[in-house]
Order: structure tokens, then sequence, then C-alpha cells
């Protein structure tokens, strides 16, 4: 019995300090877990913030590029007819598109389907307004009907999807 209680006396303390030290082991660990983590994640911003800013400026880039006012602008429409201009707008709203179809991973889904519904409304616009001209009309009377169809908007989803990326850009700051 001396014996047991011997053995108790040795083993009671002995099963404390192991269990306490497990317990240090453990809260150790974890915070050092939480470190590495942490510092993987400082390490990721660092790589991806940079990235989803030039994402967040292309898309705004984009934006700009195909508001009907910046689009007509651009294309000169003086030297052409209206069907060659509708042509060369539609061609150019989609190809910018195009161009640009990868940043959606750096946005919400939000976000990305504002993006598309601004160059569905452009494209929209354009077609509405070749549709309203005559078949001999000119490339001036295509960009007065786009931009009467443009300001006759109450929504302007250019605008909105300007203002979604920025909102997701904000996040970061």
């Amino acid at each position: 019995m001396d014996y047991i209680v011997d053995l108790l006396k040795i083993l009671l303390p002995a099963g404390a300090v192991l269990y306490g030290m497990y317990l240090v082991v453990v809260s150790f660990l974890s915070k050092e877990r939480e470190k590495m983590l942490l510092d993987l994640k400082t390490q990721n911003t660092q790589t991806i913030l940079p990235i989803r800013l030039q994402a967040a400026e292309r898309l705004c880039l984009l934006l700009e590029r195909i508001s009907p006012n910046n689009l007509v602008r651009r294309a000169s429409p003086g030297s052409f007819t209206a069907s060659e201009l509708h042509g060369q707008l539609l061609s150019e709203v989609r190809e910018e598109f195009s161009h640009n179809f990868s940043q959606q991973v750096y946005f919400t889904d939000e976000t990305w389907e504002a993006v598309k519904r601004a160059v569905e409304e452009v494209s929209t616009i354009i077609n509405l307004s070749r549709q309203s001209l005559d078949q001999d009309a000119s490339g001036m009377d295509l960009a007065k009907a786009i931009f009467t169809q443009s300001l006759e908007r109450k929504n302007d989803a250019v605008a909105y999807a300007i203002k979604k990326v920025k909102s997701d850009v904000n996040i970061y700051f």
C-alpha cells in the first residue's frame, strides 16, 4: 500500500507538470500558427493589392472608353456612313470588353455584373440609335442619335459600374 502511495506522490505532480507543459506547448504552437497566417496574409496583400488596383484602373479605363460620348468622339463620325460607324462602334466595345475580360477575377460578382450590364447597355444604345435612322444616314446622324439615346437614359450603367469598381477598391483602404 505504501508502494502505491509513494508512486502516486511521484506520478501526480509529474502528471500535473506534463499537463502544464502540454498546455504551454499547444498555446505556443497556436500563437505561432496565427503569426505565420498573419505574415502570409501580409505578403499576400503586398503582392495582390497592386494587381487589384491595376485591375480596377483597367476596368475604369474600359468603362470610360466605352461610354457613348467618348466612344463616338474617338471614332470621327464625319468620315463614315451610319452603318460603318455602327459596326465600328460595336466592334470597339466588344474588343475593349474582351481585352479586359480576365479582370473579373479581382472583383465581386456584383461588380462584374455591373460592368457587363454597362457594356450591354452601351451596345443597346448603339443598336437602338442605328435602328432609328434611315439606311442612307451619315455617321454624324448616328452620333447625334447615340448622344440623344444616352441622354434619355435615366440610369447610367457606366457610371454605376465605375462606382461599383471604386467601392470594391475602397475596401482595401
